[in-house]
């Protein structure tokens, strides 16, 4: 069994794309190659990975807060480019698993920290967007179920200047290993 899990957050057309309706663009471009090697190789030595995506309808109220984005079933919500491809050509493997969330964290209102816990895994590393938000909010949901956290800095983005300051936040709140 499986003792640590590889989350990929968010990493849709939404949130990376250029026309994405709140994209963060290029740095979360950037950021794709690393997380889908970092993937392959979780999957490689018998580990998890987690795709944990936004699934929101189109009347949520989410949208009062946020301009809409990934809507259940659309383009916007699919992963992005080659994130996209490396999931197709990997979803029969039982070790990759999807899970929608309607909230930031991706331990809220989902089964992922039971799932965890049945396959052994007892420490969680994050990637994916956006660094302050929904990244943030997964790695503090991560350590109130019980889990060490990692989070990855080559990994993660975001659309503010709090990038820096939040994953040290992690590491200060949550004693979140990082990984330069």
């Amino acid at each position: 069994m499986a003792n640590e899990a590889l989350l990929i957050v968010d990493m849709s057309n939404d949130f990376v794309a250029d026309n994405g309706t709140l994209t963060v663009g290029k740095t979360a471009q950037e950021i794709v190659a690393y997380i889908k090697d970092l993937a392959t190789s979780f999957l490689e030595e018998g580990n998890v990975v987690v795709v944990s995506m936004d699934a929101h309808q189109p009347n949520d109220p989410h949208f009062e807060l946020w301009p809409p984005h990934n809507i259940v079933g659309t383009e916007g919500q699919q992963l992005y480019g080659d994130l996209y491809d490396w999931f197709q050509n990997n979803k029969d493997n039982e070790s990759l698993i999807y899970t929608p969330k309607t909230n930031y964290n991706a331990f809220f209102q989902t089964n992922l920290a039971e799932t965890l816990r049945s396959l052994g895994v007892e420490k969680v590393h994050t990637v994916g967007v956006t660094t302050d938000i929904c990244d943030f909010l997964t790695v503090a949901g991560a350590d109130a179920e019980g889990f060490k956290t990692v989070i990855h800095k080559r990994g993660v983005a975001t659309f503010t200047d709090l990038g820096e300051t939040m994953v040290n936040h992690m590491k200060r709140c949550f004693h979140t290993q990082v990984i330069e």
